[in-house]
């Protein structure tokens, strides 16, 4: 069915064989499974398809290089092959996201936590200089190379790419820098309701 053949065919043919068996099917063979005549349209396509998976595994065999066709064919048939699992997506991680925007001046950013940390008293002073700091140590850690925090950078990094390919004067994001960045993790619960967590991403323990 994946191939394009109809629900009721593809039943038919594929009881009690394989697609090397089906290939091997006479076109009598085939037109006697199916219940229909050899002129009929559905027989013409059904027998294309299959002919189509013979010449294709053929050429897998003589060649193990991906040509940008072979590619092409691959992304339309098989989008699984680019596509990643979104872990932000499953029903059990809770809702995460940047604590201000991704590409934002060290001044704005260090604003913005200062702001969101503010109710949880990380605004320290400097015990050197006596100005108020974010001792954003003090924070839970989270790895770079979490799942979840690959996934905001991906689609963060994705944005900024479009960004900067819209406006040539766009300051792209510099490397590395979602490290020291600090993380909002708000969860839904039936009995405490929402309550909401920061994490400090780091890139080691």
């Amino acid at each position: 069915m994946e191939l394009g053949v109809s629900e009721e065919y593809a039943h038919k043919l594929a009881t009690d064989r394989n697609m090397t068996d089906i290939k091997n099917m006479s076109h009598d063979d085939v037109a006697s499974t199916l219940g229909i005549s050899k002129d009929a349209e559905e027989f013409v396509s059904t027998m294309q398809i299959i002919a189509e998976q013979g010449s294709r595994r053929r050429a897998a065999k003589k060649s193990t290089k991906i040509t940008i066709r072979a590619k092409a064919i691959d992304d339309f048939d098989r989008p699984e092959i680019t596509s990643r699992f979104n872990a932000l997506n499953h029903e059990l991680v809770p809702h995460q996201e940047l604590v201000g925007e991704a590409n934002i001046s060290p001044s704005d950013q260090l604003a913005i936590e200062m702001e969101a940390l503010a109710p949880w008293k990380m605004v320290q002073p400097d015990p050197e200089t006596g100005e108020d700091r974010l001792a954003k140590e003090l924070l839970p850690k989270i790895l770079i190379t979490d799942p979840v925090v690959q996934v905001i950078k991906e689609l963060a990094e994705a944005a900024d790419s479009a960004a900067h390919v819209a406006n040539p004067d766009h300051t792209p994001l510099a490397a590395g820098w979602i490290a020291d960045r600090v993380l909002k993790v708000v969860r839904q619960s039936p009995s405490a309701g929402q309550t909401i967590a920061y994490r400090l991403i780091v890139e080691g323990n």
